[in-house]
């Protein structure tokens, strides 16, 4: 190695650190961008306008849905990276001053306990319920939803049916209790804990119908080819809201947030590019099935 005397050695050395400088900066600026992640989601509102206090700093943790195109596009945690939910949460993190989206996997027995923990969020078209407010508290609703039919095609639904069908149901959802009380049918509902069981149950022939929010049922008839169709929906007026557990200092904060998505239409944008072309068709145009 050469080594450098005289004048030229403190120009020289004025040069590395100038040098230096500009690599430390040239660095923390790469990693600073790629410390933002919100997917493919576009941000908008000003951000850090809205404070959270959350688990991971920098961070908001969220708990999805897998096997729900188009509110969360990805079959895995890892592979999601836009859908009206998964975006509505970028846009709520970029909005708290944060910088990235964090997936947590959590059942949905688990998050309606209120006892678990390691998420600020849960954005999991979750109906908000009068006995499920005594345990975990609720946002201000983002989405109104009914639950609708999903069967085979050409399967016969209608009033005089309905007791007659073999129903499934998701655990702890509200779906149940519907189907027990309103309807009586024949046989009880199989309950099953997650969306992808009831569906595997229903093309397997061991149940006639599977009853979830309509949204998400179209979604499956849409990609199904044809193999199956919501043959109509129940009215039952539920809505929507992200569900907290009761310690959470958040809940203000997300009714702020969400206020302020619904007011300036981001709410309407996500739904028009991610729901109605994955539905393929309006919700509030099905048929609705009274008992």
């Amino acid at each position: 190695m050469t080594q450098i005397r005289g004048p030229g050695a403190k120009a020289h050395a004025g040069w590395l650190n100038r040098a230096a400088v500009a690599f430390v900066l040239s660095a923390f600026t790469v990693t600073a961008f790629a410390a933002s992640d919100f997917g493919k989601c576009e941000v908008t509102g000003e951000k850090g306008s809205v404070k959270l206090t959350t688990v991971v700093p920098g961070a908001l943790s969220v708990r999805p849905v897998l096997g729900v195109p188009g509110w969360w596009n990805g079959d895995s945690l890892d592979t999601i990276k836009d859908g009206f939910e998964y975006c509505m949460a970028a846009n709520m993190a970029y909005r708290a001053g944060l910088d990235r989206v964090i997936l947590v996997s959590r059942s949905f027995q688990q998050i309606l306990t209120g006892q678990s923990q390691g998420f600020d969020i849960a954005l999991s078209e979750i109906t908000i319920t009068d006995a499920r407010k005594k345990v975990v508290n609720f946002t201000e609703p983002y989405f109104d939803s009914d639950q609708g039919i999903l069967v085979k095609a050409g399967t016969k639904v209608d009033k005089k049916s309905l007791g007659t069908l073999r129903y499934a149901v998701e655990r702890g959802t509200t779906a149940y209790d519907y189907i027990v009380e309103k309807i009586k049918p024949a046989e009880q509902p199989k309950v099953f804990n997650d969306p992808p069981s009831m569906y595997t149950a229903l093309a397997a022939g061991q149940v006639d119908a599977v009853i979830y929010d309509t949204p998400n049922v179209l979604l499956r008839a849409k990609n199904s080819n044809g193999a199956l169709e919501v043959a109509g929906r129940f009215d039952t007026g539920e809505k929507w809201g992200g569900l907290v557990n009761k310690d959470s200092p958040n809940l203000a904060a997300f009714n702020q947030l969400i206020e302020g998505l619904r007011k300036d239409g981001t709410l309407a944008r996500l739904t028009s590019k991610y729901l109605t072309p994955e539905l393929g068709m309006d919700p509030t145009k099905l048929p609705v099935l009274t008992p």
